[in-house]
């Protein structure tokens, strides 16, 4: 397969999350948008985009599946507190899962 077919493909298969850090911000600020498969339920997409916004051998935003969305030189780990969109629908990050923000 060509590049562009590969990139169609995973188009097709992927929704991008948003990813929110305001945990520790004067002002919430998007971070990051994380490809995740369309097929996860919210809350794997919720697990996968925390995961992708961690660094553990490697700074997070040089994780294939993220778009870094600041400017600086680095940005912390996603952390409790922050927040990722999925469509339309806003998660909190919870000391233990996530809840849904009204």
């Amino acid at each position: 397969m060509n590049e562009k077919t590969e990139a169609l493909i995973r188009t097709l298969k992927t929704e991008a999350v948003t990813v929110i850090h305001s945990a520790f911000e004067e002002s919430p600020r998007k971070v990051a948008l994380v490809d995740v498969d369309k097929s996860l339920s919210d809350m794997d997409k919720l697990e996968m985009a925390f995961m992708l916004t961690n660094s553990i051998d490697d700074a997070w935003w040089n994780n294939t599946e993220v778009t870094k969305m600041f400017d600086s030189e680095g940005c912390r780990s996603t952390s409790t507190g922050d927040f990722i969109l999925v469509g339309d629908v806003k998660y909190k990050c919870e000391a233990a899962g996530w809840s849904k923000v009204q």
